[in-house]
């Protein structure tokens, strides 16, 4: 049985969610790849996650925000 692809709405969210995880990395000076070692991720699943081609874990998302010392609040509102 295939899978029903996500409402545009989430995928616009999932969009935002990544541009606030790109912003707030690029603030902190970081690369995908120093992002992805601190996070325990590989750079490819950061990119995806960034770029809104993946839907993130709750888990990776706990962990991106706290290699980037943010609450995960900050990232998802």
């Amino acid at each position: 049985m295939p899978s029903v692809p996500p409402p545009d709405w989430v995928l616009a969210r999932r969009r935002t969610i990544g541009d606030r995880i790109r912003a707030v990395r690029r603030e902190r000076g970081l690369t995908q790849e120093a992002l992805a070692e601190t996070a325990g991720m590989d750079r490819q699943a950061i990119n995806r996650i960034e770029q809104g081609h993946q839907s993130a874990l709750v888990d990776n998302l706990i962990r991106i925000a706290d290699a980037l010392e943010v609450p995960l609040a900050d990232l998802v509102r």
